[in-house]
């Protein structure tokens, strides 16, 4: 026996639930989603209509049939029918209770997945922000067609200067030489201009290269 209740209190091991009255076991979606049918329900015209007539035949039964055929007279203040109308509201108000508490639930997380698709629709705008403004950048050193006409240019008329039919022509030659020997003397003419003192000492040589 002892051994039992030692084996029975160990903490390493779950207890035993006690035997006791049974719990009644329900579907608690099942419930929530009867209840708000109900309460739809109890919020339409339908039902106003629908308990207008009950109330009326009620009263107009257990106050014109005979007094044999009536179970709610009217000596009694018509208890019965003020039994079931309180018995249905004390219901009702719970149900749509807990039909608005289900609805609550719901807008809550409809509101979450909102803030997160904001968030991401944020994070996405942000992003496209920044590529627009890497491509503004990367176009700014994009070479412009004005540019690559110019080097073009360029480069065709050296082309043409420098090869004829294919073969090396020695005008071309002379023209390019020519023109080194022009940039060479604006040159020396620019440092003279600059130098006052040194444009004496230079003037011999220069006059020999102007000559030459």
């Amino acid at each position: 026996m002892a051994d039992s209740n030692a084996r029975r209190r160990r903490l390493d091991q779950p207890v035993q639930p006690r035997s006791g009255l049974p719990r009644p076991h329900y579907d608690p979606e099942a419930f929530g989603r009867l209840s708000e049918r109900i309460a739809r329900f109890l919020g339409t015209s339908r039902f106003l209509v629908y308990l207008t007539v009950f109330c009326a035949v009620w009263l107009a039964w257990n106050a014109v049939a005979p007094d044999s055929l009536r179970f709610d007279p009217e000596a009694t203040n018509f208890t019965l029918l003020t039994l079931i109308l309180s018995l249905q509201a004390s219901y009702a108000a719970p149900l749509i209770l807990l039909a608005q508490n289900r609805q609550t639930d719901r807008d809550r997380v409809s509101q979450e997945e909102d803030r997160a698709q904001n968030q991401r629709l944020q994070a996405d705008v942000e992003y496209l922000t920044r590529e627009l403004a890497s491509l503004r950048l990367s176009l700014g050193e994009v070479a412009t067609r004005d540019f690559l006409r110019d080097q073009l240019r360029d480069l065709t008329e050296e082309v043409v200067a420098r090869t004829s039919e294919g073969v090396f022509d020695q005008q071309a030659r002379m023209n390019r030489e020519e023109r080194e020997r022009r940039a060479e003397r604006k040159k020396r003419r620019v440092k003279a201009a600059e130098s006052p003192s040194e444009n004496k000492l230079s003037e011999p040589f220069a006059g020999e290269a102007d000559t030459g």
